[in-house]
């Protein structure tokens, strides 16, 4: 890898890349924003500093981040401070923007066209404010320009139908820029936010002073320290990405990849002109990222995050003879849709309203979670990164193999993996589609006699 243009050089090729990671989530169960929580979650992360690397300088990290839940009453007073109108549904968004201005002002422009043929507003511009000494000689080396977007829904669009058209806007300009190998969108939505870079966890605060703000506050954080097993460190490689977080990696990813441009014209939905779209999956970057890129699009597409990743990452459900047949038939039904994204991996995620973690079928990777009296759940791939006495703990546990664990901060609930798998099974009658229209074809051996027989070895 070249590190001054982030460009494949030699026999090293990005499809080759793995993340090893740590990873966490902290969230209150009823979805009350606070600073305590985004300050906890730093806290965290900085407590699995020793789950990455750092560079010779000292400063460098493999990546950390933090994606949220949108923190609005931050975020509507610093629009204000910069005299930006924001309607009752905004999104924003944290851009990696290149360093030369003539590149620069082409990603600016190229953006705002896309969002506005998708009928959104862009209300303004902030430059997000940095503290470059946070960052390693390293780092610096192809640290990109940090700029905030805002952008206000268009007239009686809801917010499922916002979050789309900016799915899309976002996919028109990132096919338009392919060239601008710095410019890249961590976050767009209206949903969540996403801070993230090459720095040591102790130091994202520092780098980002919006984090230090007491204005700023979540119900929901998901954090990541990226170990990069075999890859070169890059801004937009650290996690967590645009939904998810990944402890592991995706050892089917080429099949993956493949697959997702093979079936890519079989992808229908009544919401997204897929051309604008396709590819879904980049076949560069991490395979972390590209698992990412699926889960975005599944969601955007239609699907809910339980749906979507139970299609993505599956339990082992071929030969457990004692699982439910309604269960097995939902996911018979989705294999025949896509193959599994095979780890070992462990998921944390989120789409502003869900906390999960999911582990695959292999369930070599740790993810304990602790539920206490206070109302608030963490999740991490080890004890340890939150602090709370014997007596505060309501419950806790650890996710299994193939096992899927969310919190809804709308209602409250804690959803263990027996409940999501009964409301995956009752949604649609999977079985009776089966019944009507699968095929099963039996292999059966031919006679013995009319077989052919082994050729002779020649002498």
């Amino acid at each position: 890898m070249n590190p001054e243009s982030n460009q494949p050089a030699g026999l090293y090729r990005p499809s080759f890349e793995r993340d090893s990671c740590g990873f966490g989530l902290i969230a209150h169960m009823d979805g009350i924003p606070g600073h305590w929580l985004v300050r906890t979650a730093i806290e965290a992360l900085a407590r699995l500093t020793h789950r990455g690397a750092v560079a010779a300088d000292g400063k460098t990290g493999d990546g950390c981040g933090l994606l949220m839940k949108m923190p609005e009453r931050f975020m509507r007073a610093v629009a204000g401070e910069h005299r930006i109108h924001l309607e009752r549904y905004f999104a924003t968004g944290i851009l990696f923007l290149n360093r030369d201005q003539g590149l620069a002002d082409r990603a600016r422009v190229r953006l705002e066209r896309e969002l506005k043929a998708q009928g959104l507003q862009v209300a303004g511009w902030r430059e997000v404010p940095t503290d470059e000494a946070a960052c390693g000689e390293e780092a610096l080396r192809s640290l990109p320009r940090f700029e905030q977007i805002f952008v206000n829904a268009g007239a009686d669009m809801e917010q499922t139908a916002f979050e789309r058209h900016l799915y899309i806007a976002r996919r028109r300009t990132e096919k338009a820029l392919a060239e601008d190998d710095t410019f890249y969108v961590p976050s767009l939505s209206s949903r969540v936010v996403s801070y993230k870079g090459l720095v040591m966890p102790a130091n994202l605060p520092r780098f980002y002073p919006d984090l230090n703000d007491e204005r700023l506050e979540s119900a929901l954080c998901v954090f990541h320290q990226r170990f990069s097993t075999n890859t070169w460190p890059e801004w937009r490689l650290a996690q967590p990405f645009r939904y998810l977080a990944h402890n592991g990696e995706i050892n089917t990813i080429q099949g993956n990849r493949n697959w997702s441009v093979a079936r890519g014209h079989k992808f229908k939905t009544p919401h997204i002109p897929m051309p604008d779209v396709l590819p879904m999956v980049s076949m560069s970057g991490s395979d972390s990222s590209s698992l990412d890129n699926m889960l975005e699009a599944l969601l955007a597409g239609g699907m809910d995050i339980f749906r979507a990743m139970r299609l993505l990452i599956p339990p082992a459900w071929q030969n457990v003879e004692t699982m439910d047949p309604d269960l097995r038939a939902f996911y018979e039904y989705n294999s025949m849709h896509m193959e599994p994204w095979d780890g070992p991996a462990g998921i944390v995620l989120t789409d502003g309203r869900h906390a999960a973690c999911v582990l695959d079928r292999n369930g070599l990777r740790p993810a304990r979670w602790v539920l206490t009296k206070d109302r608030h759940i963490t999740l991490a791939s080890e004890i340890g990164v939150y602090d709370y006495l014997p007596e505060q703990v309501l419950a806790k546990g650890r996710l299994g193999p193939g096992q899927m664990l969310a919190a809804d901060t709308e209602t409250g609930e804690l959803l263990l993996p027996e409940q999501i798998e009964q409301r995956l099974k009752e949604r649609k009658p999977y079985k009776q589609w089966l019944g009507r229209h699968t095929r099963r074809l039996r292999s059966e051996l031919e006679e013995e006699e009319r077989c052919a027989k082994p050729m002779e070895p020649e002498r």
